[in-house]
Order: C-alpha cells, then structure tokens, then sequence
C-alpha cells in the first residue's frame, strides 16, 4: 500500500526530473530561502540541532549552485560565483555562531537572486539558462 508519504517523495522526485535547468534553479532557490528562514526561526527558538541541519542543507544547495555555473559560457557567472562563495561563508559563521543576523544577511542575497532567476525562468527564451550548466 502506498503511503501519502511515498506519493508525496514520489511526486517531487519526479518534479526534479522533468524540470527545465532555469526552473531547477528556481527550485533550488526556493528551497535555500526555506532553509535560511527554518534555520532563523530555530536559532530563535534554542533549536541547535534544527538550526546546524538547516544551515549544513543551505550550505550544500549553495555549493550545488556554484558547481552548476559554467564562467566559460557567461561572463557573470564570475561575479554570481563570487557571491556564492560569500553566501558559503557567512553560511559556516552563521552555523558556528547560531546568528541570526547571518542567516539574515544570507537572506538579503538570496531573496533578490531567487526573484531574479524566477522572473527569467518564465521569459520565453528561458530555456537554456545562459551560464547554468
């Protein structure tokens, strides 16, 4: 018998296969804003455990998002790698720390970045995303 659970997992699975690169992106995004604010709201609430898992997946997302960029083919991927490597950081001090004000100055990154990447993820010729390997 298959459980919600499953269909659940089952479902996402295959919303990652099938997805564009620009929308794989997106979802990356998406999911870097959901762990920087899990992990804010754990730091707020003594939660270490919560808040080092959040902060350890964000750091992976942000290290999957640099290895996807390809500086051969964009020119601005040097500057967006170069804000990764500021997010990886401030990442590792937010997690040492337990700040909040990290996570929060992370935030400040990543939402406008999330924004931009969604908004050309629905423009027309979108497909493929210049510089995302």
């Amino acid at each position: 018998m298959t459980s919600p659970a499953m269909l659940r997992r089952r479902y996402q699975a295959d919303a990652v296969t099938t997805a564009s690169p620009s929308r794989l992106v997106v979802m990356l995004y998406d999911r870097l804003v959901k762990d920087l604010y899990a992990a804010h709201t754990a730091i707020g609430s003594a939660d270490i455990p919560g808040a080092h898992n959040a902060l350890l997946h964000a750091q992976e997302i942000v290290a999957e998002l640099t290895g996807s960029l390809d500086v051969a083919r964009w020119e601005e991927a040097r500057s967006l790698a170069s804000l990764y490597e500021y997010l990886s950081h401030t990442l590792v001090r937010a997690n040492l720390a337990k700040s909040q004000s990290y996570v929060m100055d992370c935030l400040e990154v990543v939402e406008p970045l999330r924004d931009a990447f969604a908004t050309a993820a629905l423009t027309p010729d979108a497909e493929p995303l210049e510089g995302v390997s």
